[in-house]
């Protein structure tokens, strides 16, 4: 990883493994099996409600979702101007995301623009630099709305702030009053989140991943880069 890297380890909670079973992390992406400037197509765009293939159809000269590379390391960035981008992956067939044996999300992201004045507790200011969502459903079913918990880095809003939407909740993972511009890897226990979010447990399996960027409200850039997204067994 290019530069320093600052841990944020937030929300830790143990769901260990039975015992004698060693449990290990699993890489979702780290954006090494791309070419450079290329899309990251194992992820998918959102159309009318379902997920199809990431294609440039879904990009234009205000938002775009490609891969970068810096000192030999690759990575996704995702760029908004007066726009919100984002790309999706869905919990099966390409990684498999329970919640009983891997609780923990865990994920690099960068921020090199930041929305100006944005402030994810006002919504008409509801902006965010980069955002990681996780969404949720009861399960074996989707009749009921999805439940959201999305992690982002705020401009103005410190770390540790909470802002609730109905069932989409808010939560400040990284600031910009901690400085910008350097990597920082989040650590987050989902299901204990959920737990104090929610009120009760997440369904075992989450619908999907969603990384995001938006300055559509703002309208500002929003810039942000993503890297090494990995579920990881609980302490």
């Amino acid at each position: 990883m290019a530069g320093a890297i600052i841990w944020i380890v937030l929300s830790a909670a143990a769901l260990a493994p039975a015992k004698g079973q060693d449990i290990e992390a699993i890489l979702i992406d780290d954006f090494e099996s791309y070419a450079v400037d290329a899309l990251p197509t194992r992820w998918n765009a959102q159309y009318k409600g379902r997920l199809v293939p990431l294609t440039e159809a879904f990009f234009n000269e205000r938002e775009r979702v490609d891969v970068q590379s810096e000192d030999g390391n690759q990575f996704v960035r995702a760029f908004a101007q007066a726009e919100a981008v984002h790309v999706n992956m869905e919990n099966g067939p390409d990684f498999d995301w329970d919640t009983r044996t891997h609780p923990v999300l865990s994920w690099d992201w960068r921020a090199v623009e930041l929305p100006e004045g944005a402030r994810e507790d006002k919504e008409r200011l509801n902006d965010s630099a980069a955002g990681m969502y996780i969404m949720f459903s009861i399960e074996g079913t989707l009749i009921r709305r999805p439940t959201i918990i999305k992690y982002v880095y705020s401009s103005t809003l410190p770390v540790g702030t909470i802002a609730s939407y109905g069932k989409l909740k808010v939560v400040v993972a990284a600031s910009a009053r901690d400085g910008v511009g350097n990597w920082q890897r989040v650590e987050r226990d989902v299901v204990q989140d959920y737990r104090d979010l929610f009120g009760e447990d997440p369904p075992r399996r989450p619908l999907r991943l969603r990384l995001w960027a938006d300055s559509d409200n703002t309208e500002s850039t929003a810039i942000s880069d993503f890297d090494n997204v990995m579920l990881k067994p609980g302490r």
